[in-house]
């Protein structure tokens, strides 16, 4: 294979010196211990055989691949840590790139990371990725895959679309908002390109997705469980209250659920659990010892709590926070095979459930298979009031997948949830080689499976997004929806919103679809259908503030589509009339407001202008330029400070107000600059002149 000119064997590896550039951090790949035991274990070829394919069928990719669909004539882009260049399963896959640490065109891979997120792609060896047709430009951004600075990302995804890419996935960002790359990904998709972005590695906390993945033009990805025997979850009860509880790896599934007595055995220790009556109790322990730097691991806390007779044990941390802890370790006495199931739980939850025990004091523990669970570690939303992230989730845990030094590893994050969604985007393209990124992210979140939690219960959209993906209803999808999901703002003020649903077939043929609306226990849905266009209207029905979730599902050829719907219930409200690019605003609230800031936010630039007003002083907003926007009221009513939301399209812009920085075609951010030099020369002169006289 030929990369640039160059042989595979002439290739070097160049380490760099330094970073003299200003780094940002990596979505940490925050994984189960175990995953990293597992990762550090270099698999057979025979091994890989058996659980290669898991992640790819998972998401029904042997429908399109049986159909010849398997990314040929595609071009994605992959940022990262570079690529192992004679890796087997990448023979002529890789047909360009560049190393942005050493300024050169071999993007050779000496930590892993890029490997992996490209195996899960393009690979076509012993491991078939999910595009394994599909052609690779790899763009080496760093070289540790623990920092990144913000320039070289920005740099690889401008070359990504003077290269000529498809699709671009970044599995990789920081966990705050960074306007310089957001501005260069909607670059991107202007250019055509699909953009797919890993949600991080933050959760469970909410509110913790950064750039690339906040940003609405790109495809952001959460992780689920994959499809193997390690995807389990469990359930914890004591009197009908509900705890968080999280298997231990190593721990099997239960036939059936244990109701038990809790008792608690201190530290799990042996001296700790001598002297009492465990037999068949559900035991309670805390992480660590009580004794400074000693080690007691968690497969000798299972090992002593089953050698007293408990049916299961749950670890309480010994410091904020969850934890997910290994049974199987390379420090564990040889022959040794956990016997109970062994869980974690938070430090505050364990000193509740400790706090409430009692005498007889039952609970009731099951452990399952449950391969649709989104990933605790994934990142999750919200990230703004106007758009949801993530958009979507797939598997991200226990991906098996190729490695440096031509080997095969097991990792997990959402950075290989990502890649998963990239090469189903490319078998889409394949097909439909004229579909748009937003047309293409569009068939991906409304063909989406539903996830659901431990409890049975749908995960909100702030953490699964439309659901996870599916490739075979994505490439069997004959309809595109637009826009992928909605949000409705509601208040007593505000009682009834309209929004449009544009719904086309893919060979823009006449269609035939049923509508179905899921109960919200907030508003009452009716919609009516003109040509293209689905018109809903949403009508409140309780007052009870907060959010409320429900979902679309249209029906087309066996097909359904998800469509997921938000309602926001207020007590703030903001009414605003657009004529030719010019704003009318009026606020309602429960009382009298005094003040409210208005903000305008341009949804293609993320240009912010603010407005002031009271309820004598309205003035009139404009907007120079038509497009999206969208319209935040910070209402200060009485004590408190309420929102309210509200989006407008502008068509035309009629009003002939410019600025001075429209006519000379100049950014603000100058104008001002410009500006305050003038008046500093005015100032400076006038005191040069007053001094002369």
């Amino acid at each position: 294979m030929q990369f640039n000119g160059l042989a595979k064997n002439e290739i070097s590896l160049k380490k760099c010196s330094h970073m003299k550039y200003p780094k940002i951090f990596f979505f940490v790949i925050l994984i189960f211990t175990s995953a990293i035991l597992l990762s550090n274990q270099l698999q057979s070829t025979e091994d890989v055989s058996i659980l290669v394919n898991d992640s790819g069928p998972f998401i029904g990719t042997s429908i399109p691949h049986q159909s010849g669909y398997d990314g040929s004539g595609i071009t994605i882009s992959i940022i990262d840590t570079g690529i192992e260049l004679n890796h087997p399963d990448f023979d002529d896959k890789i047909i360009g790139g560049y190393d942005f640490i050493d300024n050169d065109e071999t993007p050779e891979d000496a930590n892993g990371h890029g490997t992996q997120v490209a195996g899960i792609i393009a690979s076509n060896g012993d491991l078939k990725g999910i595009a394994p047709g599909s052609k690779i430009l790899m763009y080496k951004v760093s070289e540790d895959g623990e920092s990144v600075p913000t320039d070289l990302i920005i740099k690889a995804i401008e070359k990504s679309i003077d290269d000529g890419a498809d699709i671009i996935n970044i599995s990789l960002g920081v966990n705050q908002t960074n306007t310089k790359i957001d501005q260069v990904v909607n670059k991107a998709v202007k250019n055509n390109i699909f953009v797919v972005t890993a949600a991080g590695n933050f959760g469970p906390e909410l509110s913790t997705i950064g750039s690339p993945g906040i940003n609405p033009n790109a495809i952001t990805v959460g992780a689920t469980f994959n499809n193997v025997a390690s995807s389990l979850v469990a359930t914890f009860e004591i009197d009908d209250k509900t705890f968080n509880v999280f298997p231990m790896v190593g721990t099997q599934a239960l036939t059936d659920p244990i109701t038990s007595q809790i008792l608690f055995g201190k530290y799990g220790k042996v001296d700790d659990l001598l002297g009492n009556n465990f037999e068949d109790s559900i035991l309670l322990i805390q992480r660590g010892s009580d004794i400074e730097g000693e080690i007691v691991y968690f497969s000798d806390k299972e090992k002593n709590a089953a050698n007293v007779g408990a049916k299961a044990v749950i670890v309480y941390n010994n410091q904020p926070g969850i934890f997910f802890g290994e049974l199987i370790h390379e420090y564990v006495d040889e022959g040794y095979e956990p016997t109970i199931p062994a869980l974690s739980v938070s430090r505050d939850d364990g000193l509740i459930i400790r706090e409430i025990l009692q005498s007889g004091t039952e609970g009731t523990l099951d452990v399952f298979y449950h391969p649709d669970f989104v990933a605790y570690f994934s990142s999750r939303g919200p990230v703004s009031p106007f758009y949801i992230k993530p958009d979507l989730v797939a598997p991200g845990a226990f991906i098996n997948t190729t490695d440096i030094d031509g080997n095969y590893k097991i990792s997990s994050g959402t950075s290989f949830a990502a890649p998963h969604v990239a090469g189903t985007a490319a078998l889409i393209l394949q097909k439909n080689p004229e579909l748009t990124p937003q047309e293409v992210k569009s068939i991906l979140m409304t063909t989406t499976d539903i996830v659901y939690d431990q409890f049975d219960d749908r995960f909100p959209i702030d953490v699964s997004g439309n659901g996870r993906v599916n490739a075979s209803n994505a490439i069997n999808a004959e309809l595109i929806i637009t826009p992928p999901n909605l949000i409705f703002d509601l208040s007593s003020a505000n009682q009834i919103q309209t929004k449009d649903l544009e719904i086309r077939g893919i060979d823009d043929h006449a269609i035939s679809i049923s509508v179905r609306f899921e109960e919200n226990d907030a508003a009452e849905f009716d919609y009516s259908l003109d040509d293209k266009k689905m018109t809903i209207n949403a009508k409140l029905t309780e007052q009870d503030l907060g959010y409320f979730e429900s979902r679309i599902i249209i029906s087309h050829n066996e097909i359904d589509y998800h469509i997921p719907v938000m309602v926001r219930v207020s007590e703030g409200a903001i009414t605003v009339n657009e004529d030719g690019g010019k704003f009318n605003v009026d606020i309602s609230s429960p009382s009298s407001w005094s003040y409210a800031k208005i903000s305008v936010i341009n949804q293609e630039t993320g240009k912010v202008s603010t407005e002031s007003i009271t309820p004598g002083k309205n003035p009139e907003m404009t907007v120079s330029q038509p497009g999206k926007y969208w319209i935040e009221a910070k209402i200060k009513d009485d004590d408190k400070t309420l929102s309210a939301y509200a989006s407008i399209h502008v068509k035309t812009i009629e009003h002939d107000e410019k600025s001075l920085g429209s006519m000379l075609n100049l950014p603000e951010k100058t104008i001002l600059i410009i500006s305050a030099i003038m008046i500093v020369t005015v100032i400076v002169g006038l005191s040069v002149r007053r001094t002369s006289n």
